[in-house]
C-alpha cells in the first residue's frame, strides 16, 4: 500500500527508565506511550536499553584476566531486570501498543538463555511482534555483557505507516548494514542510541540524506538519580568521578539526550530539532510524499547505484550454534 499521500505523526520519547527495575520501567513506558498517543502519535519510539537499563559507566568489575564477585552479583541483577520476548512482561508491551492503537518501537535488554542482547523490537497496532533486531556488534565494554545479533534481524517491515526498520547506536556506522536497509526500501529509519556526542547529530542527518528516508534518533536523558543508590560507579568510595573530577551527585547528568527527527534531505523536520538536557516527547508530522521528492535526484539502491560494480550479500540465517536433524 502506498503511503506517499499520508502524513504520519511520530514521537521520540527522550526519557530514562527506572534502571534495574523492570516493573517500574514498564509502568513508566506505559504512561509515556499513553501521553504520546493522546497527542496523536501513531509511531512511538523509545531509546536503547529502555527496559530496563543502559549500564552507564560500569563494566561489572571485569578486567583482563579477572572477574570479581560483586560484578557477578550486579550482572545477575541486570539479567533479572531484563526482558524475554516469551514472558508476561513482554505481553504488557504488546498490550500497550494494542490499547493505544500505535506502533511501538522499544529498545530492550533481551534475555535469551544465559545471554543478554541489546535489542530493538517493533510491535504493531494490534499487539503483534513485527520485528526483533539484536545489535550486531556491541561497542567497547558492552561486548562483555551483550551477545551479538545475526542477519535474521536485519529487516524492514511494511506497515500501515510505511516501511520501518533501523539500527542501534554505533551499528549506524556500519555502511553495509545501512545498505541492507536501503535495499529493502526503508522509509522510516529508527535509531535508538546512547550517544550524546555532537557528531552523532551529523551522523543522523547524513543517514537521512544518504538513504533518502526519515530518521528518528531517540536517546535517553539520564541522571545519576535514575540508578539504584547502591549502583557501584556512583557510590562515594568509587574511583569513578564526574566530569569535574568529583564524586558523582544525584543530579549529575550521564546522558544529555539530543533526540531528533530528520527528513530525507538531511534537514530537521519542523519540531524535530535536537532536544538537550531534559525529558521530552519529541512529536512531529512526517509528510511521506517527501520521500519520493527526495529521490528525484538520488536513490542509493536505484538511480545512484552501480550493482554491476558493487555487490553486497547478507546472510539472514539466525545465529544458532546447533542444528538438529532427524
Amino acid at each position: 500500500m502506498s503511503t506517499s499521500g499520508q502524513t504520519i505523526k511520530v514521537a521520540a520519547i527522550q526519557a530514562a527508565p527506572i534502571c534495574f527495575d523492570l516493573k517500574s520501567s514498564l509502568k513508566k513506558l506505559t504512561e509515556l506511550t499513553h501521553t504520546a498517543a493522546s497527542a496523536g502519535a501513531q509511531l512511538i519510539c523509545f531509546p536503547e536499553g529502555f527496559l530496563s537499563a543502559y549500564p552507564w559507566r560500569y563494566a561489572f568489575d571485569a578486567t583482563i584476566g579477572t572477574r570479581e564477585p560483586r560484578g557477578r552479583e550486579w550482572y545477575r541483577r541486570y539479567y533479572e531486570s531484563s526482558i524475554s520476548v516469551e514472558s508476561e512482561e513482554f505481553e504488557v508491551l504488546k498490550a500497550c501498543a494494542r490499547d493505544n492503537a500505535v506502533i511501538l518501537s522499544v529498545g530492550i535488554i533481551e534475555k535469551d538463555g544465559g545471554t543478554l542482547y541489546c535489542t530493538a523490537v517493533l510491535i504493531g497496532t494490534t499487539g503483534e511482534l513485527l520485528s526483533r533486531h539484536r545489535k550486531l556488534i556491541p561497542t567497547a565494554a558492552e561486548r562483555l555483557v551483550w551477545g551479538r545479533g545475526a542477519g535474521d534481524g536485519l529487516g524492514v517491515v511494511s506497515t500501515e505507516f510505511g516501511k520501518i526498520g533501523g539500527l542501534i547506536c554505533w551499528e549506524n556506522y556500519m555502511p553495509a548494514a545501512r545498505m541492507a536497509l536501503y535495499q529493502q526500501g526503508i522509509e522510516i529509519y529508527i535509531a535508538p542510541n546512547a550517544d550524546d556526542l555532537p557528531a552523532w547529530t551529523s551522523t543522523m542527518r547524513h543517514i537521512a540524506k544518504e538513504g533518502r528516508c526519515f530518521v528518528i534518533s531517540v536517546n535517553s536523558f539520564v541522571r545519576v538519580s535514575d540508578f539504584p543508590e547502591d549502583y557501584p560507579p556512583f557510590r562515594a568510595e568509587s574511583h569513578d568521578k564526574n566530569p569535574k573530577g568529583e564524586p558523582w551527585q544525584k543530579d549529575d547528568i550521564l546522558n544529555h539526550g539530543g533526540s531528533c527527527i530528520v527528513g530525507p534531505l538531511g534537514e530537521f523536520v519542523e519540531g524535530g530539532e535536537p532536544a538537550w538536557d531534559r525529558e521530552e516527547v519529541v512529536c512531529v508530522d512526517l509528510r511521506m510524499g517527501e520521500l519520493v521528492e527526495a529521490r528525484m535526484d538520488f536513490d542509493p539502491v536505484g538511480s545512484y547505484s552501480r550493482p554491476d560494480i558493487f555487490t553486497l550479500t547478507v546472510d539472514t540465517k539466525p545465529g544458532l550454534n546447533v542444528a538438529f536433524k532427524g
